[in-house]
């Protein structure tokens, strides 16, 4: 059975960093995309950042410049570094990965930016 579980998720001032990280245990084979999305409460989930197998990346408007996606193949793994968070950035993160297959999510991790 394959799980992904995000890591990183903190309370964080105006203006700092923060590195999310997600590994997938399990048999996962020919990962194609690995992507973030976040959701706030009452609000639907939506995109934040992608990168294919190719190492094409893909942002949403709202974090380009100051966030940056990268993946490692060899431990199933993706991040997403994050600068310059601002109070609009807090929300629950959530990676996901898609194979040829299906699609799958992690849990979650919260990030909270302070004003």
């Amino acid at each position: 059975q394959v799980q992904l579980v995000e890591s990183g998720g903190d309370l964080v001032q105006t203006g700092g960093s923060l590195r999310l990280s997600c590994a997938a245990s399990g048999s996962i084979s020919s990962i194609n995309t690995m992507g973030w999305y976040r959701q706030v409460p009452g609000k639907q989930r939506e995109f934040v950042a992608t990168m294919t197998s190719r190492e094409k990346t893909n942002y949403a408007d709202s974090v380009k410049g100051r966030f940056t996606i990268s993946r490692d193949n060899a431990k199933n793994t993706v991040y997403l570094a994050m600068n310059s968070l601002i109070p609009e950035d807090t929300a629950v993160y959530y990676c996901t990965m898609l194979t040829l297959s299906r699609q799958y999510w992690g849990p979650g991790t919260q990030v909270t930016v302070s004003s």
